[in-house]
């Protein structure tokens, strides 16, 4: 289950990977974005959706839809198996994100980057959750073989070329939905204090 993720990337790149797609990208007047490393449940996070055909507009909202029941925690990761998700599809940027190993405090953390892209998408959904305003999802799929050593389910990280497919609720969500081939992801273990390794859980 993605916990964590980070989008430090400048606005201007979002602009121009749109751009390359033919899409009429609103921004919305929003900064940039500089330095999210961590963003966690709750925060606020750069929400990208259709708006329109042949545009799409970028928004800030909440990570994780309200709870269902009582005491439970936001809903961050949503199984995305045998699902249509005709409406409240939705892009979530991000330069990495992370994942974590082991049974005891502190566990081992992992910060996964595509190396083939400096910026990709996660298949998320959002709501209009009322009094709790725009909420945004992640959808999980089982892990794939460079996720699968870390954690049993993964984010869907989409490229820039997935991106149109993806906000087209007409789309086949299950073609987009899957894991990529081995190589697409880098793990870099995380060490407080320290600059990243290199060093892999096998």
């Amino acid at each position: 289950m993605c916990n964590k993720f980070g989008f430090n990337a400048p606005l201007h790149r979002l602009i121009e990977l749109f751009a390359a797609l033919d899409i009429d990208f609103e921004a919305g007047g929003l900064p940039n974005f500089p330095g999210l490393e961590e963003i966690k449940p709750t925060d606020l996070a750069p929400v990208v959706r259709q708006a329109g055909e042949g545009r799409a507009a970028l928004s800030q909202m909440r990570w994780g839809f309200p709870p269902g029941r009582p005491k439970a925690g936001p809903v961050i990761n949503y199984r995305a198996e045998g699902r249509t998700f005709a409406s409240g599809r939705c892009l979530v940027p991000a330069t990495h994100f992370f994942e974590f190993t082991g049974v005891k405090y502190p566990k081992t953390q992992w910060r996964f980057t595509a190396p083939e892209a400096d910026v990709f998408a996660m298949a998320g959904l959002w709501r209009d959750a009322g009094e709790a305003g725009e909420r945004f999802t992640l959808l999980t799929i089982d892990a794939g073989p460079d996720v699968a050593p870390y954690h049993d389910r993964q984010i869907v990280p989409l490229t820039p070329d997935q991106w149109k497919a993806w906000l087209d609720p007409a789309a086949d969500a299950q073609t987009l939905l899957k894991a990529a081939p081995a190589g697409s992801l880098t793990a870099v273990r995380v060490v407080k204090g320290a600059p990243p390794t290199t060093a892999r859980l096998f």
